[in-house]
Parts: C-alpha cells; structure tokens; sequence
C-alpha cells in the first residue's frame, strides 16, 4: 500500500482506474457528490474499488451536514449544520451533547450501510470575526471548550455507528481569512493565544484515531510553511503540543492554498510528517504524479494506520426510525430539514 487516498472521477470505474488502482494501491478511497447516483450505484461503485485493490480498503466521505453533505436528499436525510448543535448546547448543554451525538449516530448508519467506514468529521475550527465564510456555520462554536465538547459527541455517535471520525482542519482553520481551496491563508497570531483558542480546541480530541490539516501558515511558529508542509508545525504543535499521536492526512493536496506540483506537495506534505496524503479531484495525472511521489506505507505510519483500521467496530443497534424522531425532538427549536425524508 502507498501513504495516499485517492478519488475517481464518476459514477463507475474506467478501465484506465482499475489498472491505477491496481498498479498504485493507495491505502483509502475517498468520495464526492459526482461518484453518487443511487444507493445500490454508490454500493457497486465501492463493492468495484475494493474488489479491483484487491482488499477491504477504507472508504470515506465528507459527510458533515448543511453545506458540506455528499449523501443527500431524495435518498438520503439531510443533516443540520455544525452551528445548529452549538445553538441546541447553548440552550442545555446536555441536550445539545445528545443531539450532535445521536445525530452522528443517524449519519453512521447512512453510511455503514452502503460499505463507507470512515467520516471526515467532526471539526474543530474555532471561526473569529472577520474570518473567511469556508467554515462559517460548519462550526460548533467559537470557544473551544464548547467546540470541543460538541466534537468530542459528534465523534463518539460515529463510532458507536461503526464508522470512524476524522477530526480537522488541524491545527485549525478558524483564524483563515481566506478559503484555502482558492489562497493561502496566513494568520499572524501570536503563539499564546493560538494555543489559548484554535489549538486548545483540538487538544481534547488527541485521542481520536486520525485527523486532517490545515493548509494554513501560523506565522508565530512557521512563518512561510503551511501546517500541512510544516515539520516545525506538525512535531510542535501537532504531535507536541496537542498531544495528537493518531494517523494524520493532508487536506486534499490539490488545493490552491499550496505551491508546487502535486507531486511536490505531496512529497513535502510527507516529508513534514503526514503519514497520509489526500487527493480528491479524480484528475488521473494529478493521481498518477502523487503515487510516483508517496512511498510505502511503513513504520510509524503504518502503525498510525493499523492502529486507526483497529478501532473500526461492528455499529451498535439502533431503531432507526425512533432515533430520527428523537433526534428532531432534540434540535427542536435550533433546526428542522427544509426537505422532507421518508
């Protein structure tokens, strides 16, 4: 297996996919909304990928809620932004903790059933005033105490769903103002209060089996690199200071927030410490270009990876149509889908 995740371009495998998937083995797969038809079509599709690797590959998705949501209506529920659980804690804590919780749980079980084993989710991004909109209402909150809280629920309802969460953007994007999939941002914010705010955020969650960075320079600490090309970033802060020891993948290498060739990206996003590279786009040169540069997964990552692929567990049983129920009684007042599901 080579240290990268990669997409595919449609709703089937072309035959020239098979034989990359195939030559290149990347150790994961990742999904969007332009490779979902139908639930038996997404079935087949992941059914097709891990059959062509020739193992049971992890498959994952970004599946958050609100805007960000690859699974959505007429086959699947739609989910409440981040925001909305933040609005549900703010008026009983205990009852907002439940509702980011269960609501994990529902997406779990959209996603267990269709093969799909791991979440890009919960996120950790604590926004400020004047901050891009690309997390916006996508976060819980902006005090890290209550983010983290809310993240911690929403990666517990996850696992008990037998999916695995993916905790990002760290060390956190909340402070960008720009979107990183367009510039880089550069935030100038001394140390104190980044570990005080943004990274105290993600230190409650350095248990969680893997996370992914941000394409974000912190000039206090690295003043050209982005954390996810930043050795300094990831051994200090990162591994050091979040205390964060689990398997740990770029955000998607093809963003315009990073310089170079993917290639080179990927092969810096390494070298600084990520075990994992993420690429999305299902552009077959870009992918081509990423497995000539990421090695074998081996030693420490491999370890983080294992590791991660352990803590996978059979999902716990839940009444399905009782737990939506609950779950609108819960986020009443805060949310209600603007489309029904059946």
């Amino acid at each position: 297996m080579r240290a990268f995740i990669t997409g595919v371009a449609g709703l089937a495998l072309t035959d020239r996919e098979r034989a990359f998937l195939r030559e290149a083995q990347p150790w994961g797969l990742i999904l969007f909304r332009r490779n979902v038809a139908s639930p038996e079509q997404l079935r087949r599709l992941i059914h097709e990928m891990r059959g062509v690797l020739g193992r049971r590959a992890p498959v994952l998705i970004d599946q958050e809620g609100g805007r960000v949501q690859r699974l959505g209506p007429p086959h699947w529920p739609a989910y409440p932004p981040g925001f909305a659980y933040g609005s549900a804690f703010d008026r009983d804590r205990e009852r907002g903790l439940a509702a980011a919780r269960l609501g994990a749980r529902l997406i779990a079980a959209d996603l267990s059933a269709l093969g799909i084993d791991i979440d890009s989710l919960p996120i950790a991004d604590v926004p400020v005033p004047g901050a891009d909109p690309v997390v916006g209402d996508r976060a819980y909150g902006s005090e890290p105490g209550k983010v983290a809280a809310i993240a911690k629920a929403v990666a517990q309802g996850l696992h008990e769903g037998g999916v695995l969460p993916v905790v990002k953007h760290i060390p956190g994007h909340g402070r960008a103002a720009v979107d990183s999939h367009k510039k880089l941002p550069v935030v100038g914010t001394d140390r104190a209060l980044l570990e005080a705010t943004d990274f105290a955020a993600f230190a409650p969650l350095a248990d969680l089996p893997m996370a992914m960075t941000a394409h974000v320079v912190f000039t206090a600490i690295d003043p050209v690199a982005p954390a996810t090309v930043s050795a300094t970033i990831v051994r200090e802060v990162i591994r050091g200071w979040i205390g964060f020891d689990g398997l740990l993948m770029s955000d998607d290498i093809s963003m315009q927030a990073l310089a170079g060739s993917v290639g080179e990206r990927a092969r810096a996003a390494i070298a600084a410490g990520c075990d994992i590279v993420l690429h999305c786009n299902g552009e077959m040169s870009e992918m081509t270009a990423i497995a000539a540069e990421v090695p074998r997964l081996k030693g420490e990552a491999a370890r983080r990876a294992e590791q991660a692929l352990t803590a996978r567990n059979a999902p716990a049983p839940l009444d399905i149509a009782a737990g939506r129920a609950e779950f609108f009684r819960l986020m009443a007042g805060s949310w209600q889908p603007a489309e029904p599901y059946a």
